[in-house]
């Protein structure tokens, strides 16, 4: 048998590959196409795959309505400071569970590891109440403050961390490096793969967080963009080609996050898999 063949098996599995490809994207093409459309042939019949006259009037519509830009200011902020924040904590606690040892550390791991079962919706009532006796409801601190503990980012730096060899920590400890130099001089950079991948895991998910920014938020300057698009709809009912061109918007950010830490990401998704 020739090295490379291409065989029918193949063929078969690049023709599905490609096809869930092309279904994953076309959602993505149709919000664009959507965006850059004349607001009156959005709803026409047969749809008009590639818009034979693309206007940039949507998005000029969209960044005059009142807001935007603080959705936008308070979207970063919070996407930001809790990304930072949780992949800080994240780290130092993984670190902790996977390369320190102390009575209860296996109890404690997998108790708070465990509280990713727990729905957000049974915790959204206790942390409301919590919010509004500390006075953080409609503030920065009511929006960032409740995500930055995060077992899911836990997890993932433990399990991480402990494909990390011990023996390079202890060779730092020899030449006299202290707890703090050890993990910001040696943990830390060897362990960008699994930073980004919950890097990205994080910032997606605080840019698109809807029902917790829904709840804490009650002033239209502190809204965040999925909630100010979603309210929005409601000012604006049926403009399809406005709201695709502010959707369009929003994705932009994620995107770009994305890609800066794609390397990083195909690195961090494949940790562990050659092990041993």
């Amino acid at each position: 048998m020739v090295k490379g063949k291409v065989t029918i098996g193949k063929v078969l599995i690049f023709i599905l590959l490609l096809v869930l490809g092309l279904a994953a994207i076309l959602p993505l093409y149709w919000m664009v196409a959507t965006a850059i459309q004349h607001p009156t042939l959005t709803m026409q019949f047969p749809p008009e795959w590639i818009p034979s006259n693309p206007t940039l009037n949507n998005f000029r519509s969209f960044f005059t309505r009142p807001h935007v830009w603080n959705w936008t200011l308070n979207s970063i902020v919070v996407a930001t400071s809790v990304t930072v924040l949780q992949v800080f904590l994240a780290a130092l606690a993984g670190y902790t569970f996977a390369k320190k040892r102390f009575f209860g550390d296996q109890f404690l791991f997998w108790l708070y590891v465990g509280s990713m079962m727990v729905p957000d919706q049974v915790t959204l009532i206790p942390l409301y109440l919590l919010m509004s006796k500390l006075g953080f409801l409609d503030s920065y601190k009511g929006l960032i403050l409740p995500g930055l503990a995060g077992p899911f980012g836990v997890f993932l730096m433990k399990q991480h961390m402990s494909t990390l060899p011990s023996e390079l920590l202890d060779a730092a400890r020899i030449d006299g490096c202290g707890e703090w130099g050890i993990f910001q001089r040696v943990v830390l950079p060897l362990s960008k793969p699994g930073i980004a991948v919950l890097a990205i895991f994080t910032f997606v998910g605080q840019w698109n967080a809807f029902i917790w920014p829904l709840i804490v938020t009650s002033s239209s300057a502190m809204r965040t963009l999925p909630v100010g698009l979603a309210l929005l709809q409601e000012e604006v009912p049926m403009q399809f080609a406005l709201l695709m061109a502010g959707a369009t918007y929003a994705a932009i950010p994620m995107v770009i996050v994305f890609l800066s830490f794609q390397r990083y990401f195909l690195e961090g998704v494949t940790v562990g898999a050659l092990k041993g």
